[in-house]
């Protein structure tokens, strides 16, 4: 009984525990918070690196639909259902079915 009055009477050690709490649950930079911060630090460095992968994408086909034009052709068709003078489009559409 007698240590424990002595530590409870310690300031030192009262004024460490204080500053600890504080820390840890009051400051706007508690554990909480740096929970938060991490999550959305990695979620931003996810999405920065998808878009990163989406850019490289974009340039190289870019970069393809620009030097070949069989290439050209192939996504204007595609993409833009465009034809040629002698041709006609049929636009198959599937149902989903949930």
């Amino acid at each position: 009984m007698k240590r424990i009055l002595q530590i409870i009477k310690n300031k030192y050690l009262i004024t460490i525990i204080a500053l600890v709490v504080w820390v840890v649950f009051f400051d706007k930079n508690d554990i909480g918070s740096q929970i938060t911060l991490r999550k959305q630090v990695k979620q931003l460095e996810e999405e920065r690196n998808y878009f990163v992968q989406e850019i490289t994408q974009i340039t190289s086909d870019l970069k393809e639909l620009t030097t070949n034009p069989k290439t050209l052709e192939k996504f204007a068709r595609e993409k833009y259902l465009m034809k040629r003078n002698n041709e006609d489009i049929f636009v198959i559409v599937e149902d989903k079915k949930h």
